[in-house]
């Protein structure tokens, strides 16, 4: 049985929670997290280090609620999204009726890699609904760019305020529509500059070998594998799925490696590709899955000249 909110709701209960204070944070999620644990229900509290000192400081000691590292959950969107889904099914197999969680993404992932972070938020609608899971979303307005809160009412069906209210979000827009509009991607500065390897048709093979021969030993040695099975991954897909001409290019900076893969086909027509692993039978949603999995950012582009995929291993660029 649900309670609290969520009492009527079947599904995914998904709020966001956009405060201007702490005081304003703690009066939306202490009764959120309380009314949990006094419910038997799984509370779980996500957080970054300074928000997590402080909801613990302000709960009673021995409270209940069971605190996970919120930078370790929220690396990667996919991974995110795996580790949630499996943590979910093993509350509902142990027999919970409703299972709450507090979370944040990382402030660092409101610069230039938002954009992933966006269709997370916006994905998660479908991908968590078949549990009875209700969650709250935190946004400090204070350091949260304008354009990141506009995605966030886009991508939250319903909004938390401090005085206990809730409310629809007037511009919530459903994950099969917002997944599928285009979405400006910035181009990373090293991509300013003439690629280091360029490839036309390649193997995957040679992709492989181009990431290798790219590495100066500056990254670490597990961003250089996940990257070069990444770039596999895409090369693949785009000779397999794609159309001619297929395209690989690559930049290496001191902190980082990027790889483009182009071809002149649609790309995937699965608007949830890349954050979940295809069931349909989608033509390259597996690859998209791992490839998301593997890399520290990965951006899709469709334009008039084709379908374009973007890889960064090592450390995204930061913009601002």
């Amino acid at each position: 049985m649900r309670t609290g909110a969520a009492a009527d709701h079947v599904g995914y209960f998904h709020e966001a929670v956009c405060y201007d204070s702490d005081e304003d944070l703690l009066a939306v999620v202490l009764p959120f997290l309380l009314g949990g644990v006094e419910a038997g229900e799984p509370t779980l509290v996500s957080l970054g280090e300074r928000r997590t000192a402080l909801v613990r400081s302000a709960l009673p000691t021995d409270s209940g609620v069971l605190f996970v590292d919120g930078d370790d959950v929220y690396a990667r969107p996919t991974a995110a999204i795996r580790s949630y889904r499996q943590l979910l099914a093993d509350h509902v197999a142990a027999g919970a009726g409703q299972i709450r969680i507090l979370g944040e993404i990382p402030g660092a992932g409101f610069g230039a890699t938002w954009d992933w972070w966006a269709r997370y938020e916006s994905a998660i609608n479908h991908a968590y609904d078949e549990f009875p899971l209700w969650s709250m979303c935190a946004y400090d307005r204070r350091a949260t760019p304008a354009p990141v809160l506009a995605d966030v009412l886009r991508t939250h069906p319903r909004v938390a305020l401090p005085d206990g209210r809730r409310q629809p979000s007037e511009t919530y827009t459903d994950p099969l529509l917002y997944l599928t509009e285009p979405r400006a991607v910035s181009p990373d500065p090293l991509q300013h500059t003439p690629p280091m390897i360029e490839l036309f048709a390649p193997t995957p093979a040679q992709a492989r070998a181009a990431v290798y021969g790219a590495d100066r030993g500056h990254l670490p040695p597990d961003d250089v594998e996940d990257l070069v099975v990444a770039v596999s991954e895409t090369v693949t897909n785009a000779l397999r799925h794609g159309r001619e001409p297929v395209a690989l290019r690559l930049w290496s900076g001191p902190d980082r490696i990027v790889v483009s893969v182009h071809d002149g086909g649609d790309g995937p027509k699965d608007p949830f590709a890349g954050l979940l692993p295809a069931g349909n039978g989608a033509t390259g949603g597996l690859g998209l899955w791992i490839t998301h999995q593997s890399c520290n950012h990965v951006t899709m582009r469709q334009g008039p000249d084709g379908f374009t995929v973007r890889l960064t291993g090592g450390n995204p660029y930061v913009t601002g």
